[in-house]
């Protein structure tokens, strides 16, 4: 069968699911069908069916709401890495043009298969197995890295500062890419959570809610080796992930009552989620502060609510985003692709539903949405603010080391820059904990 033909059957059997029983019968979806075939027969230009098909889709499924959407086969591998927070490769960060001039590493993960080889932050990637990278976009490059786990390839690297490129044999590995991180690296790597400034200040950052990231959470939490008088959770900039992530860290904070209630088409309550005494990890007495800004989002502003609701947290930031809708992902074409579509809205212990839903340009002030902070400690940060905190948390995040081979955090001759949110967070707990001091009779 040709492969235009096999397009367009597939594409009504897509139109078929999504309107259920009515689509057999719709004059519309057979219009839809009719139109690929008049395009693929008329057209000026030949036409891909395969794009037809998927600028089709991505028309229908993108026009319903801001967050539902078409997941194509080359993405939809991507999105469940994502969130399953693993894939097959050799576990660094690169960046290409137009950020950098050539294929360059920002920071290899501690313990990768790249780490133990010696690639270091700040190399520049000159050949991948026989491929020169010279003309190389990252959208090439990281499918000739990422493999099968087991099998090896080749890198040539030149070091920052040295003339001389080396070549490394690199093992690909099962990645296993952090959703929890702290304040800053040990000499072995590993994180530090709490404040180099205040080490009596737990310090976590999440950038994710993965399949990983509440059991990541419950082990940082632990503070094994350091223990802590007071906790900063930091969700900035943290757009999401899976509702049940968020629901199990909440778990972890609050020993009782209502986390998050879903409802459906109607206002029909579709689940209903309570805490669990037992899940409890951390003293109900230790004060907690949860950082968010304008581009915290969704589970961001489940957890944030919640432990507002609750009183467990103050909140301190920006007021966050205001998704307060749920995305089912239904796989599509044998799980090649998927739709991510929207079928639900979630509603915060207080009975209040955060989403904004006209789109952010359009939004009023005045309404109520998203999560906002607690009163006396919201922190407007500038544009310019904004850009110096990301940067400043990206650059604790490269692994880089010392003579001594230590693995080092902020290289030396960076300019210092006070995040004002943090340290509206680090002056309130400073305060909570000097409170609770003995006092000398």
């Amino acid at each position: 069968m040709p492969p235009r033909n096999l397009s367009i059957i597939l594409f009504a059997c897509v139109i078929s699911l999504l309107c259920y029983q009515k689509a057999p019968r719709s004059r519309e979806a057979r219009t839809i069908v009719h139109t690929i075939e008049t395009i693929n027969n008329n057209y000026v230009e030949p036409v891909d069916s395969r794009e037809l098909f998927e600028n089709a889709m991505r028309g229908m499924v993108g026009e319903l709401d801001q967050y539902s959407s078409y997941i194509a086969p080359e993405s939809y591998l991507r999105f469940q890495e994502s969130l399953d927070q693993q894939f097959g490769g050799i576990g660094i960060l690169v960046e290409g043009p137009p950020q950098a001039e050539q294929l360059t590493v920002v920071s290899p993960l501690v313990g990768s298969p790249a780490y133990d080889a010696g690639v270091q932050a700040g190399d520049i990637i000159l050949q991948i197995g026989d491929t020169d990278t010279q003309e190389m976009t990252l959208e090439d490059a990281v499918p000739l890295m990422r493999g099968a786990e087991g099998s090896a390839v080749e890198l040539v690297v030149r070091h920052m500062g040295d003339d001389e490129p080396v070549k490394l044999s690199v093992k690909r590995a099962v990645i296993q890419t952090e959703s929890v991180l702290g304040d800053t690296r040990a000499s072995d790597g590993t994180w530090n959570y709490f404040l180099e400034e205040d080490p009596r200040i737990g310090y976590i950052r999440l950038n994710t809610f993965g399949e990983h990231t509440s059991a990541e959470l419950r082990e940082a939490l632990a503070f094994r080796d350091h223990p802590v008088q007071g906790l900063i959770i930091d969700l900035r900039g943290n757009a999401g992930g899976l509702l049940k992530s968020a629901v199990d860290i909440c778990n972890m904070f609050i020993n009782g009552g209502r986390i998050v209630r879903t409802r459906g088409r109607g206002g029909q309550i579709l689940q209903e989620h309570k805490a669990d005494a037992e899940s409890t990890v951390l003293d109900a007495n230790l004060p907690l502060v949860i950082l968010v800004d304008r581009f915290s989002a969704s589970a961001s502003e489940i957890v944030a609510a919640c432990l507002q609701d609750h009183d467990r947290a103050v909140l301190v930031g920006e007021r966050t985003w205001g998704k307060g809708s749920v995305q089912n992902i239904i796989e599509l074409e044998g799980g090649d692709s998927a739709i991510r579509l929207t079928t639900a809205t979630y509603w915060r212990p207080s009975g209040k539903n955060i989403h904004r839903r006209k789109a952010p340009y359009e939004a009023d002030d005045a309404e109520e949405w998203g999560v906002q902070p607690n009163e006396g400690f919201r922190v407007e940060l500038t544009e310019e603010e904004t850009r110096q905190v990301a940067e400043t948390r990206r650059d604790r995040d490269v692994v880089r080391t010392n003579a001594a081979g230590e693995t080092v955090t902020t290289p030396e001759e960076k300019e210092h820059f006070d995040d004002p949110q943090l340290r509206k967070a680090i002056d309130y707990l400073e305060q909570q904990i000097q409170e609770t001091q003995p006092k000398a009779a």
